[in-house]
């Protein structure tokens, strides 16, 4: 029997990061764990940001993933929003770096059509899906549920042909 492997799925955000780990055996999928990394709102930007690095690297440290998946960031009108979105999502991505753990990224509506099968879903969809693929999770919060279809997205899109071949996730990208 095959060893199972761990996969850490995050939606970034600068108030809170969704994480999600699950476990990938063969073909069967069971969660491991969930949550979100919260800052406080009221520390500056450096702090909040060096608290989800800390936050990511201990659920690294706690669930040892072997493979990380994260969302890419969509461009938004406010070019202010969309730049700090960019750093919470530098700041999840450092930490399964600093570990050695292999980070996958997957546009937004790849992520909602391969879970749901529409790229425009919305998050009450994602949760239901996930809740779905994974009944053990019970009811994570949006943020944890959309963490965890990043994780499952990569299970599915880890073992195609453009991922295998050394492009990576990029290849299996769909525009935002």
């Amino acid at each position: 029997m095959s060893r199972a492997i761990r996969i850490l799925g995050l939606d970034p955000g600068l108030r809170r990061t969704g994480w999600g780990v699950i476990a990938v055996e063969g073909t069967r999928l069971t969660h491991v764990a969930h949550g979100v990394v919260a800052p406080p709102d009221s520390l500056p930007l450096a702090q909040r940001l060096l608290h989800l690095l800390e936050g990511v690297a201990e659920i690294i440290a706690l669930h040892a993933p072997h493979e990380a998946a994260i969302e890419e960031i969509f461009v938004t009108a406010n070019g202010a929003s969309t730049l700090k979105l960019g750093h919470a999502r530098a700041a999840a991505m450092l930490a399964p770096a600093q570990a050695g753990v292999p980070v996958a990224e997957y546009a937004a509506r790849y992520v909602k059509k391969a879970i749901v099968g529409a790229g425009g879903a919305d998050k009450a969809q994602i949760a239901f899906m996930v809740a779905r693929l994974l009944p053990t999770a019970g009811g994570p919060t949006a943020d944890a549920a959309d963490a965890l279809a990043v994780a499952l997205t990569h299970a599915h899109a880890r073992t195609s042909p453009a991922v295998s071949q050394g492009r990576g996730a990029q290849a299996l990208r769909v525009g935002a």
